[in-house]
């Protein structure tokens, strides 16, 4: 048996990870997986395929492949058994099997795969021993390094102790008026003993932290600049590596959803004691021929009261929302009062509101297959061309109440067809080669242009430019809910308070 390659691929071809184990170019395996789905037969059920110079054997791995591309004169039987494995491996390292799954364990599988097939040769190992292998769990390593670190913990607290008895001793000698001892050391050099104490001192105190200052507020518009988490070396050098070879190294959606949150919800400058959170969570699922799947809002405030004077309070809530959520209180709630007054109030007025804690005090919810409810429409046109295809993508703003703050408009792209030819474009756009997606990014949409339109043309069919993703934030919230008024419960006169609103969105698609 000589394995070439084993892979994971979507039915187009597309790679996700795969593992050379012979000389073979980027190019060359590339151009051996596009080609795979077009020697399949769709009319019978086979596990392998063949052409003039390699074979293929492959096991569909819910809407993946693994496949392993041998040479044609290789043993089937072994093959397959290979094939079996390598499948086994996959759930290991992957909940689901999905291609964002599959990217975000790449480099656990090549290992687990390295493990398995060396130099184009199967290596007489099961799946517990590439478990152990590739976790490299040594007990001797643990005792080893238990052993150092009660070493290190015992030498620090030993130079300690030296020190209070340097500093000890000198205090003494000061008091009665003699000089403070000092240490002889080579020749005719000699520390007197408040130095050897702050340079044993200054072994052992560590420095401290520097302050760190917030970042200026950034110009609004799509960041071009890479930012990448703590890592070790050996990935930080990978990473050059491919950004000097021109790739566009990009973090992971949950990575950037997360960064788009911490930037919306980071408190105002000026927090009072009393202050709200108003944060809403929007889902919204289309189809590419127009109908709405679903659109969901969950949205709450929360209370956070850091002064005790202020937690026997009143809060007035504007409700003009006219869609039909659904609103609940929280059980200390005074409901009949929120119901005829739209005041939110403690059931038991002698209570306070709990302090330095995020109380939630109301949430509300939205669900509805209503299209005129959708916030941000998207129309994509793909049209079949001589040459491929070309691709039309129209938005539309359809609550101008709202304010979209960095839209990004992800479409994906066919494998193995360079990038697409820009036509007519509104804001700007990202092309990233690895993902095979084209971000189109618009800094923001308001009521001042709420219509935008992208063309471009590559080759391909027109479902391979689905399903778009669409990421946005804004400081205004969806429902029309906000808080006018905090008063106190014995007098009613008013309290300071401050507020922030964050709209955030769970998932965006067009399907």
């Amino acid at each position: 048996m000589v394995l070439l390659a084993a892979a994971v691929c979507t039915k187009a071809g597309k790679a996700i990870v795969s593992r050379q184990f012979v000389e073979m170019t980027r190019t060359r395996i590339e151009g051996l997986l596009a080609a795979f789905p077009k020697l399949m037969n769709t009319g019978k059920q086979h596990t392998f395929v063949e052409t003039e110079s390699v074979r293929y054997v492959y096991q569909p791995l819910e809407k993946l492949y693994m496949v392993l591309i041998t040479t044609k004169n290789s043993n089937i039987l072994e093959d397959l058994e290979t094939l079996r494995l390598f499948s086994r491996v996959i759930p290991e390292y992957c909940r689901v099997l999905e291609e964002s799954e599959i990217s975000e364990h790449c480099f656990d599988l090549i290992f687990a795969f390295d493990e398995i097939v060396a130099l184009g040769y199967r290596e007489n190992v099961n799946l517990a021993q590439i478990r152990t292998f590739t976790e490299m769990d040594s007990h001797e390593e643990k005792v080893f390094r238990a052993v150092r670190e009660t070493q290190e913990r015992e030498a620090k607290a030993e130079m300690r102790r030296r020190a209070k008895e340097l500093q000890q001793a000198r205090r003494d000698a000061e008091r009665q008026g003699k000089k403070a001892p000092g240490f002889g050391g080579f020749g005719s050099s000699t520390v007197s003993g408040s130095s050897a104490v702050s340079m044993i001192t200054d072994t052992i105190i560590e420095p401290e932290k520097p302050k760190i200052t917030p970042a200026p507020a950034r110009p609004s518009g799509p960041s071009k600049a890479l930012k990448l988490g703590a890592k070790g070396k050996e990935v930080e050098n990978f990473v050059d590596k491919l950004k000097s070879e021109g790739e566009t190294i990009t973090t992971s959606t949950m990575g950037k959803r997360s960064v788009e949150a911490a930037k919306v919800l980071t408190p105002p400058v000026n927090v009072e004691s009393v202050h709200m959170k108003i944060e809403e969570k929007l889902t919204m699922l289309c189809g590419r021929d127009g109908g709405l799947q679903n659109l969901e809002v969950h949205g709450m405030i929360t209370l956070r009261v850091t002064d005790e004077k202020f937690g026997r309070i009143r809060i007035y809530v504007d409700n003009e929302d006219k869609k039909g959520i659904q609103l609940q209180t929280h059980p200390n709630v005074d409901k009949k009062l929120f119901t005829t007054d739209s005041i939110i109030g403690l059931k038991n007025q002698e209570k306070s509101f709990p302090l330095n804690n995020d109380v939630g005090v109301l949430k509300w919810r939205l669900q509805t297959t209503d299209e005129s409810l959708i916030p941000l429409t998207i129309n994509c046109w793909p049209s079949e061309s001589g040459n491929g295809c070309d691709v039309n993508i129209e938005y539309e703003l359809q609550e101008e109440n709202l304010e979209l703050n960095d839209v990004v408009i992800s479409i994906p792209l066919p494998s193995g067809v360079g990038a697409p030819v820009i036509g007519d474009i509104d804001g700007e756009y990202r092309h990233d080669s690895r993902r095979n997606i084209l971000e189109w990014c618009l800094p923001v949409i308001d009521a001042k242009n709420k219509t935008g339109s992208l063309e471009f043309s590559i080759a391909g069919q027109p479902s391979d430019f689905f399903p778009v993703h669409v990421s946005f934030f804004s400081k205004k919230n969806y429902c029309n809910i906000q808080v006018t008024k905090v008063s106190y419960i014995d007098n009613g006169s008013p309290v300071r308070f401050s507020t922030e609103t964050a709209l955030l969105i769970d998932k965006y698609e067009i399907l």
